[in-house]
């Protein structure tokens, strides 16, 4: 039986190098991996003010919980854990940045995976909420994840033109392995108390970024980053009006 390492991968783990330092290339060629939006319908959604998204796609339907501002050249993706789930964690972050983010005239969209769970399936979910906000106006996008989500969202802005910037709160190590290459600013929110993925995840993605990157180990907070809901919701927010364009 393998043990776990503070990345939340086995020890020996094909994606670990022999010295421990760098993870070899972890996920599919992406780039040779397609997916394109052949179609959009419009139904109504739970959260007042949102509207759920449904993309016909070459690789299957891709819900988008979208939240839009008229004129907004700015927008917020939120992409979940490895279970899916589009609330977000820190007490339903998600959902409170959609409507307060809505009065700084950004738009957000919470992604629905199609298989969660499925790394490069869930990367290119990212992409493809990408393309829908390009393709209606948007000029600019901060990208967050959560967990399994964290290393999507690395993942994704280096694929993407209209990501300028990434948060990834209590961040997997694996799928990171470019994190070198991404080149626009990343924040990392921790916890030091995280028993389901080490706060050592965080801080060796930091150490491999390219800057700009901040690093935040949050003391006494899990996994969720449920314990003081009120920091994380600031710094996240903070860091989304620091890194979008001016509208």
């Amino acid at each position: 039986m393998s043990t776990r390492s503070p990345f939340g991968l086995p020890r020996g783990d094909d994606n670990e190098s022999s010295e421990g330092n760098e993870p070899s290339d972890d996920s599919k060629n992406l780039d040779e991996m397609t997916l394109s939006i052949r179609g959009a319908k419009a139904r109504p959604a739970e959260l007042d003010g949102e509207i759920d998204v449904q993309l016909d796609t070459t690789r299957g339907e891709v819900i988008l919980h979208f939240r839009p501002v008229e004129g907004a050249i700015n927008a917020l993706i939120c992409v979940g854990g490895a279970g899916g789930g589009v609330s977000g964690p820190a007490d339903k972050v998600y959902e409170r940045l959609s409507g307060e983010l809505s009065e700084e005239n950004i738009s957000t969209v919470r992604v629905e995976y199609r298989e969660a769970g499925e790394f490069e399936e869930s990367v290119l979910d990212t992409l493809a909420a990408g393309s829908f906000l390009k393709g209606i106006g948007a000029e600019s996008a901060i990208l967050v994840g959560h967990s399994f989500g964290g290393a999507v969202a690395v993942r994704a802005a280096g694929l993407s033109d209209i990501v300028h910037g990434v948060i990834a709160l209590s961040s997997q190590r694996f799928g990171t392995a470019e994190v070198d290459k991404l080149h626009k600013p990343l924040l990392l929110i921790h916890g030091s108390a995280d028993d389901v993925l080490d706060k050592a995840a965080s801080e060796d993605i930091f150490q491999r970024a390219s800057e700009p990157k901040v690093l935040e180990i949050l003391e006494g907070e899990g996994h969720g980053l449920s314990e003081n809901p009120e920091d994380v919701f600031m710094l996240i927010k903070s860091f989304i009006l620091n890194h979008m364009k001016v509208s």
